[in-house]
Parts: structure tokens; C-alpha cells; sequence
């Protein structure tokens, strides 16, 4: 191969460039400072995307490092910004990138471009544009995933980016039932061939096995009653196996799921019957109040808050409501199906799930929020306290927070002191 070349990363500050192309009356609240100079938008615009076509030609670089490195640096910039016209224009030329890379990459380089395919969708929605890229795609997904001979790392990432890819583009009933089916048989292996096994050991597919019984729980929230159904019949008494392996986030995936199969069952049938019931509450109580001494204190504590809302929505059939804030909206959660979904998009998104909620078309229609808020400068500017000001309210918290533990952890301070 040849020489590396020195990429320069995607940084916080060219995310902090508004790149809103298609809709360019939003403007994201953190770009503004409160006394700040005038920004010539048309010319960060124009420097931004110079950069990223820099990325995008890099992607085909002899160095798999100046690959990699280009590859990372695109799926920061796709995940803190809406980049819809840049992206149409060289859409196929990114897809060409991405199934190289896939196709020819080792490890490293493959989970990479596995993650930028799942930003490509995101960025572009639903839509023939999209189907095109998944006809391309989708196919390198599946062999990836289905060969034994590649790292788990990249059958897992390809596992991952397949479900998602197909959750957002596929209207074909059939794809996405092929989609399923290659999942389904990942996932499967997880399950103990003896019926009478007590646990199930971890394995170095373990990853693998997660990655594929999440995104295979991604696409059944979209799939029709009747298939929901047969799913249900077929994995609902045998998830309860793998709440007994020794990895604690194999235990959560299968509890988290167990929890959506009991809510999608109670939706098509309000009176359905689980003949186990008692058992797998036991389970279910015992993994939600775990003090085993041989596990991590972080897995147990973790571990006890999810197994706490799987035993309320298997047993009571209720969910403890969460609210996501961003900018001046909020969004409930309400159930697993929505849970599933938000914590799927906020995996891949990171830290721009915020930004893609305020802005991003196809997933304000997946949770149902409606148009983009539009607000002006003036409005933005009210909303947002100085830099300052909020540098003075955090060292004063913190100041008083000391001061209290202080006080906590002195054995010498006297009782009356406490009012």
C-alpha cells in the first residue's frame, strides 16, 4: 500500500458550521454565541463541504489507515448535521466507497464503513434514492454477516447496519422478511440445544448474537400482525433461555425483547396467555434484585434498573414513561416499541440524536413529531444562556455540592451543625 496520508478529522468545530442546505430557515440553537460576530454562511457552507469531498476521496486512498481515518471522519460530519442536497448529489459515489471498503477492508476498516452506510440512510430517509443504495448494499450486508471467516466485529456492525438500513428503506414485504430470516439465524445459535441446560456460556459470537436479535427486534416493531404472531409463537418460549448466560448485556437484549413480545402479543390479542408466566417472573425478580458477589457492581446496578421496567411490563403490562428533550421540544416514550426504536437511531447517532430529532425529515415521521420547528435567530438567542453565565451557575452548584459532602464525610464535624 502506499504512504498514509495526514487526514484531518472531522472536528467540533466544522459541526458547529450550519450546513441545514434543504431547509435553510432552522438554525441550530448551539451555533449561536450571544454576542458573537456575524457568520458569512454561504462561505462555511462552501468550506465544509470542500473538506468533506476531501473525505470522500480519500475513502478510495491505497492506506487503510487514510481509509479508515476518512471513513470516521464522514460519519462524524453525517451525524451532527443534516447534509441532504451534498449527500444526493454524490450518493452513488459513496455508496461505490462503502461496498469496497466493506468488501476489500480488514476489521477496523469494515465496521467503519458498516456504520457510515446506516448515517447514508439516515441522512437520506426513505425514498428510491434510498432503496437504490440498499439494493447495492444489502447484499454485501448479508454475505459479511453469514460468513464465518470474517471478524465478529464486522459481522456484527454489518448485523446492525443491515437492520437499520432495512427498517428505513423497505417497502418489499418480501425483503424484508429475507432481512429477518438471515438475522433470525444469527441469533438462534444463542439458544441452548438442551433443553434442560441451566445457563448459557458467553462465547466469542456473544456480540454477534446481540447485535442480531436487536435489529431483528428493530424490524418485527414494523412488520404486519400476522407475522407478529408467528414470530411470537416461535421465540417467545425459548428467549427465556438466554436470561441465564454470563453476559450481562446478552441478559438485558433478551429481556428488552422479552418485554416488546409480551407488548406486541397483549396489542393483537388483548386476552393472550403465557402458560410460564410464573417462572419466567421469577426469573425476571431474581435478575431485577441480582447481589451475585461474582459480578461487576456497574453490570449489577445496570442490569437490576432494566430487569425492574421488564418485570412492570411482563407482570403489570405497564412502562415507566421517559421524556427526551431537544431544543424547545420534548417527546415521550411510552413503550418498548418506541424504546427500541430511539435507542437504535441514538446507537448510531451518539451525541447528534438531538440535532437529527430538531431536524432530520424521516425521523421526526418515525416518532411522529411532525415538521421541523422552525425559529428564528431572535428566539434561539433568548433561549440560550451566555457561555458565562452558565460557567457561574455550574462553579456555584459545584461549589455547594463540595461544601455538603464535605461536611458528610468529616467525622470530626459536630451533629448541631446539621440544621
Amino acid at each position: 500500500g502506499g504512504q498514509p496520508r495526514n487526514v484531518q478529522p472531522f472536528s467540533d468545530e466544522d459541526a458547529s458550521i450550519e450546513t441545514m442546505s434543504h431547509c435553510s430557515g432552522f438554525s441550530d440553537p448551539a451555533s449561536f454565541t450571544e454576542d458573537g460576530p456575524e457568520v458569512d454562511e454561504e462561505a462555511t457552507q462552501e468550506d465544509l463541504e470542500y473538506k468533506l469531498k476531501g473525505f470522500i476521496d480519500l475513502t478510495l486512498d491505497k492506506s487503510a489507515k487514510t481509509r479508515q481515518a476518512a471513513l470516521e471522519s464522514l460519519k462524524s460530519a453525517f451525524s451532527s448535521k443534516i447534509l441532504y442536497e451534498f449527500i444526493m448529489e454524490r450518493r452513488m459515489t459513496l455508496t461505490d466507497s462503502i461496498e469496497r471498503c466493506i468488501k476489500k477492508g480488514k476489521s477496523e476498516e469494515q465496521c467503519a464503513a458498516a456504520g457510515l452506510a446506516c448515517l447514508l440512510c439516515v441522512q437520506m430517509g426513505s425514498g428510491i434514492e434510498s432503496e437504490e443504495i440498499f439494493k447495492t448494499l444489502g447484499p454485501v450486508l448479508k454475505k459479511i454477516v453469514c460468513d464465518g471467516t470474517a471478524s465478529v466485529q464486522a459481522r456484527q456492525a454489518c448485523a446492525t447496519c443491515l437492520g437499520i438500513c432495512c427498517f428505513i428503506v423497505t417497502d418489499d414485504i418480501t425483503e424484508l422478511y429475507s432481512t429477518m430470516e438471515c438475522l433470525e439465524n444469527i441469533f438462534i445459535k444463542a439458544y441452548p440445544r438442551d433443553r434442560d441446560t441451566n445457563g448459557v456460556s458467553s462465547t466469542p459470537n456473544t456480540v454477534l448474537h446481540i447485535s442480531a436479535l436487536l435489529a431483528w427486534t428493530l424490524l418485527l416493531t414494523i412488520c404486519p400482525m400476522n407475522e407478529v404472531k408467528k414470530k411470537i409463537e416461535m421465540h417467545l418460549h425459548k428467549l427465556p433461555s438466554m436470561l441465564s448466560c454470563d453476559d450481562v448485556n446478552m441478559r438485558i437484549a433478551a429481556g428488552e425483547t422479552l418485554a416488546l413480545l409480551f407488548e406486541l402479543a397483549r396489542e393483537t390479542d388483548a386476552d393472550f396467555f403465557y402458560e410460564d408466566m410464573e417462572l419466567l417472573t421469577e426469573k425476571l425478580r431474581a435478575l431485577a434484585t441480582d447481589g451475585n458477589k461474582h459480578r461487576a457492581k456497574v453490570d449489577k446496578r445496570k442490569q437490576r434498573s432494566v430487569f425492574r421496567d421488564v418485570l412492570r411490563a411482563v407482570e403489570e403490562r405497564d412502562f415507566p414513561t421517559e421524556t427526551v428533550k431537544f431544543g424547545p421540544e420534548r417527546m415521550y416514550i411510552d413503550c418498548w416499541v418506541k424504546k427500541q426504536t430511539y435507542d437504535t437511531f441514538k446507537e448510531i447517532l451518539g451525541s447528534g440524536m438531538q440535532y437529527h430529532l430538531q431536524s432530520n425529515d424521516f425521523l421526526r415521521n418515525v416518532f411522529e413529531l411532525g415538521p421541523p420547528v422552525m425559529l428564528d435567530a431572535a428566539a434561539l438567542k433568548t433561549m440560550k444562556i451566555s457561555r458565562f453565565e452558565r460557567h457561574l451557575y455550574n462553579s456555584a452548584a459545584f461549589k455547594a455540592r463540595t461544601k455538603a459532602r464535605s461536611k458528610c464525610r468529616d467525622k470530626r464535624a459536630d451533629v448541631g451543625e446539621f440544621f
